[in-house]
């Protein structure tokens, strides 16, 4: 029997660093593959992941929830007949759906015997409002999906701000199990425990699945907008799941009158001295801030950049490149960086970028270097002069 886990967690939450630790702490002795989807075509987290020593099967040019189901399944059935493993471990997206991804696991037909473990939702403690409000669509499907939640960022914020995200994670799902306690005070065990005793939550969470796939199947081709209009707004208002096939828009939030521009409402960090926006939605807004389950794809709601290069870059011109990732009106929203870079000297640096957040540290060299920029109507040619070389 083949186990598989899912480690899905919104853009920037921890997913890789959280693998590295099971891997390093739990697993070392298990023979494991890790099935890598990331959003775009320039691949990342792969070169973090290689010291780790596992196998590794990438699939960089689309999400598993979106348009890989079938390349999943011949993927799944690839590393089943290769390597044989005890454990396949996925990370999706950041931006896919947990619970498409469990119902790519569960419509998988392979010749091996293999049985969803866990599925598991890094959340970001201290940007978790920001995300759910901003990208409900994405952020809270992740939530919603787990059997379990593990908060990540616990120890760089108050005791209230965490009880703020443990109140918006049980609004959102009820059922899952909590982790609250700081990762680097936990052993990959203990996480892996954790991971494979969901109790009754994991059955009851493949029957909903199971429901929601029957329900989708069942209301194909239905066409229509689902909106929650404010003053002057005309138009249809539906409050309700929308099948395959959706032909209309699938929003519910307010419209300002008149309001033309792009949407968005963030929270930073304790300490961080950024801006604060709080932005109506004008018709066109594509920002994903939703209250109920939606169809969207990835790729209508996010963005992808990036490029591989032999230019030398050093610490100071990247630390600079990302900070001016702040600036929203010049590069748009972007909600995550990350790569490696050579400079001149032949070492190489590798960085990470969240709003408010970055971390640039050593690296073993790669045979290229790689960026990659993740967001919301992002300004792709600003992006290309930042780092142009």
């Amino acid at each position: 029997m083949t186990k598989i886990d899912i480690i899905s967690g919104f853009l920037g939450a921890g997913k890789t660093t959280l693998i590295r630790k099971l891997l390093k702490e739990a697993l070392q002795d298990t023979k494991v593959v890790l099935i890598e989807n990331e959003f775009g075509e320039i691949g990342i987290d792969g070169g973090f992941l290689k010291e780790s020593g596992v196998e590794m099967k990438e699939m960089n040019s689309g999400c598993i929830c979106c348009s890989l189901v079938g390349d999943f399944g011949a993927s799944l059935q690839e590393v089943l007949e290769t390597y044989g493993p005890e454990r396949i471990l996925i990370e999706p997206s950041g931006v896919g759906k947990l619970s498409d991804v469990i119902r790519a696991v569960q419509n998988v037909h392979t010749d091996g015997e293999v049985a969803l473990s866990s599925a598991v939702a890094v959340v970001d403690a201290s940007k978790c409002k920001m995300y759910a409000k901003n990208f409900g669509e994405f952020f809270l499907n992740q939530i919603g999906s787990a059997s379990l939640v593990i908060l990540s960022r616990t120890g760089n914020i108050s005791a209230e701000k965490t009880a703020g995200a443990v109140e918006l994670v049980r609004t959102h799902n009820p059922k899952a199990t909590i982790i609250t306690t700081p990762w680097e005070s936990l052993d990959g065990m203990q996480i892996l425990k954790a991971m494979e005793e969901p109790g009754d939550w994991m059955e009851e969470l493949l029957e909903e699945t199971r429901r929601q796939q029957e329900h989708k199947e069942g209301h194909g081709g239905h066409e229509g907008h689902c909106h929650e209009h404010g003053e002057g707004h005309g138009g249809h208002c539906h409050d309700h799941e929308h099948g395959e096939g959706h032909g209309g828009h699938c929003h519910s939030h307010e419209h300002g009158e008149g309001h033309e521009g792009h949407c968005h409402s963030h929270e930073h960090g304790e300490g961080h001295e950024g801006h604060h926006h709080t932005h109506d939605h004008g018709p066109g807004c594509t920002c994903g801030c939703h209250d109920h389950e939606h169809h969207h794809h990835a790729d209508e709601v996010f963005t992808s950049w990036g490029k591989e290069t032999a230019a030398c870059y050093t610490k100071e011109e990247i630390a600079n490149a990302l900070k001016a990732l702040e600036d929203e009106d010049t590069y748009g929203i972007i909600l995550r960086a990350k790569g490696m870079l050579p400079d001149r000297s032949g070492n190489w640096t590798y960085f990470d970028y969240v709003p408010g957040e970055t971390d640039i540290r050593d690296g073993r060299a790669e045979l290229t270097g790689k960026i990659c920029v993740i967001g919301s109507q992002m300004k792709e040619d600003k992006l290309q002069g930042l780092f142009a070389k």
